[in-house]
């Protein structure tokens, strides 16, 4: 507990004005010192059962989601549809996430969005929509074209909206410890207690959880509920399995989700058609090696496309239509587990994957037993676009049709 106090007065000492706004985070750290970042992040969340402890909390960040889409759905002018899902499952995907780093609502899901929470959101869209241009362009570019100047921008909004909540936690946190309250189990306490991670890393690290978890997950709600919109017997086939899984108070369980295949297989199908980032990049800085008859030395840069992969049709037959039914376990012959790695593997594989697939499990398991999903017709055709993540080329609306009152019907 000494431990916890002095690190906290060591950060906010440190902190408490705009230098954390520099810091870098496991996002954008490279080498050895990344790898220290990502080992001791990785204790905590990469397991099934660290995610599990979670499920309390993220459904009732689920409730409140679900009341949000009812309020909207009443606004609508058909009483139904509910305008562009993104920004919605945005707001879900944000407070789920600073639920659980800083035990904090945001009120994300409030009717009146916070000022702050709505800038972060922005934030987060201008960094993204300009990393592509920082990545491909020349560095001698920077001073004559926007884009740098737009992803600066992204990044600091991305922390001084990160940065108060951090600080807010710290001064919790250090509170309790002078009562002698237990604090053990928090997330950032567990940070702040773990003496490999320097409070720079802290800031870095968490900002960027925070922004991981709210753009990616967004993103695959957003392109599975279009896909389900477009296939009304998937959509069927899906409302039976999770119609028929009973629970005492209606909300399931982590462990609930090892009996619902369907449900599984339908966001994996979706990952795979629409990865939430389209490539990465790997250099081989141990040895050479020889990889189907070619050799490649120290330092090489190999991209992968995920995007590419995951629609080749030796793995995949018909890659371009959804068919969640290839990643079941019921005899039939599945794909290489290789041949979509939407989360990545390994070490470097994403940090937020258990508790992004918990959350995507628990709302999807929610709209589609409440409601039938249909297309909103005025939208038209929906293609993708890179914006280092993979998002719709426009708006997406959908009805959200109640099926209580269909049956009644």
């Amino acid at each position: 507990m000494d431990k916890i106090m002095a690190k906290c007065d060591q950060v906010i000492l440190r902190y408490s004005d705009q230098q954390a706004i520099n810091t870098k985070g496991q996002f954008r750290q490279e080498g050895e010192h990344w790898y220290k970042l990502r080992t001791v992040l990785n204790k905590r969340m990469m397991l099934p059962k660290d995610s599990a402890r979670y499920c309390g909390i993220l459904n009732a960040v689920v409730a409140d989601f679900m009341a949000r889409l009812g309020y909207v759905r009443r606004c609508s002018p058909t009483g139904d549809l509910v305008m562009d899902l993104a920004n919605e499952f945005y707001r879900f995907s944000l407070e789920a996430i600073a639920t659980i780093l800083f035990e904090t609502r945001l009120g994300a899901l409030e009717k009146n969005i916070p000022a702050g929470t709505q800038q972060f959101i922005d934030a987060i869209a201008k960094m993204f929509s300009n990393s592509l241009a920082v990545v491909m362009l020349p560095k001698w570019s920077r001073n004559l074209l926007p884009y740098w100047g737009r992803y600066i921008d992204g990044w600091e909004g991305i922390f001084s909206f990160a940065k108060p909540l951090i600080d807010n936690k710290l001064v919790d946190i250090q509170q309790r410890i002078e009562r002698n309250q237990n604090v053990e189990g928090e997330y950032l306490t567990y940070l702040l207690s773990n003496t490999e991670m320097d409070t720079k890393d802290v800031y870095g690290s968490i900002a960027e959880l925070l922004l991981a978890g709210v753009d990616t997950t967004s993103n695959t709600l957003t392109w599975t509920l279009h896909l389900l919109s477009r296939h009304p017997q998937i959509q069927e086939k899906l409302h039976k399995e999770v119609s028929g899984l009973k629970t005492a108070d209606g909300t399931p369980s982590a462990g609930d989700f090892a009996h619902l295949p369907y449900l599984r297989a339908v966001i994996k199908e979706a990952l795979r058609m629409y990865p939430v980032v389209t490539f990465n990049a790997r250099v081989m800085s141990e040895k050479s090696i020889c990889v189907g008859g070619y050799h490649f030395s120290k330092n090489t840069v190999f991209t992968f496309c995920h995007y590419a992969i995951s629609h080749d049709e030796e793995i995949f037959p018909e890659p371009f239509t959804f068919k969640p039914e290839r990643w079941l376990r019921d005899g039939r012959e599945r794909p290489n587990a290789f041949g979509s790695i939407p989360f990545g593997f390994g070490v470097r594989g994403c940090v937020g994957r258990r508790i992004a697939e918990l959350e995507m499990y628990l709302v999807v398991f929610q709209i589609i037993r409440m409601f039938e999903i249909k297309p909103d017709p005025s939208v038209g055709e929906v293609k993708c676009l890179n914006r280092t993540v993979l998002i719709p080329d426009r708006l997406i609306n959908l009805h959200f049709v109640d099926r209580g009152c269909k049956k009644t019907a």
